[in-house]
């Protein structure tokens, strides 16, 4: 097929390579497609200083990738999925989500220590919420402290001293391959991920039939049934990616398996609980149900709770 697609995609090392790994995954499957990228730099990008939960707002490192989809100057964006509101911007849609990669958090300390051998008061850095409560939740005798930067500023912050360690996602260390750093796997009954970690999602305009033709080749309909589910759950909340919610479900033949976990910002309390069904909203929807009258908008911005009325 004779097409060309142009790309959107953040300056980051990792935002290049996640395009470029679609751009691959696309050209094995259609001979003659042309592939060109447009670099664009998103509020997300510019402001490397303040915390993420401060900044705030939604669309972070999404918005300007969007509203060039939305103007015609793009046919597709690459984005982290877990980046992504769980509502589409006006026009688009998921075009494709790739097979996932590790959806697990990992441990960088370059003393080498486990989260469970660190010292009382050792600080740890994250740029998440959702890791803030459920490091505080384990140990709560830690300090955690905010991290901005790329993922090799981070890892550089933590080798010149600046924390005894951090806690990122093992997919965009993995697929940077800085896994040599890595420390530690942090299991799920520990740290459970972000809806969607691991996962990278292709947005392309609702209207345009011929890329979603092409992107349809490299969706991954199992990882879309998973975290079509832990998607729901976090919609279904109300809540954005700045809380402290966590899920991440499994798919097996016909039914899927949902983990879900929402807690309170300083980890005092945390509501951990599961559930299996076969429609991944569905089963979205009913894990965040139970979690709600388990008391989890108690964790939740008055603001989100309207929403949800």
């Amino acid at each position: 097929m004779n097409s060309t697609l142009i790309f959107a995609t953040r300056p980051s090392a990792l935002a290049r390579w996640q395009t470029s790994f679609v751009i691959q995954e696309l050209k094995t499957r259609w001979d003659n497609l042309i592939c060109e990228k447009l670099v664009i730099t998103t509020q997300g990008d510019r402001d490397l200083d303040t915390s993420l939960p401060e900044i705030g707002g939604k669309g972070l490192f999404t918005y300007e990738l969007e509203q060039a989809l939305q103007e015609g100057r793009v046919h597709t964006a690459v984005h982290s999925l877990k980046d992504l509101q769980t509502e589409d911007a006006p026009g688009l849609k998921i075009g494709a989500i790739l097979q996932r990669a590790d959806p697990r958090d990992v441990l960088i300390c370059p003393s080498g220590l486990t989260l469970e051998e660190l010292p009382a008061g050792a600080v740890v850095g994250t740029s998440s919420n959702r890791r803030l409560a459920q490091l505080l939740a384990y140990r709560p005798d830690l300090r955690v402290d905010p991290i901005r930067g790329n993922i090799d500023t981070r890892i550089r912050k933590v080798l010149e001293g600046q924390y005894d360690a951090i806690v990122l996602a093992a997919a965009g260390v993995n697929r940077l391959g800085l896994q040599k750093h890595i420390t530690q796997y942090l299991p799920s009954g520990t740290m459970l991920p972000a809806p969607g970690q691991g996962a990278l999602a292709v947005q392309c305009c609702a209207n345009d039939e011929k890329t979603q033709l092409l992107l349809q080749a490299i969706d991954h309909r199992y990882t879309r049934l998973a975290v079509n589910a832990e998607r729901a759950f976090l919609s279904a909340l109300g809540s954005g990616c700045s809380l402290p919610v966590g899920a991440l479900a499994k798919v097996q033949g016909a039914e899927i398996t949902l983990h879900g976990v929402i807690a309170a910002p300083d980890g005092s309390q945390v509501i951990g609980l599961s559930a299996s069904g076969g429609d991944p909203v569905l089963l979205g929807q009913e894990l965040a149900h139970k979690a709600l009258d388990l008391g989890a908008r108690a964790y939740i911005p008055q603001d989100s709770i309207e929403e949800m009325k």
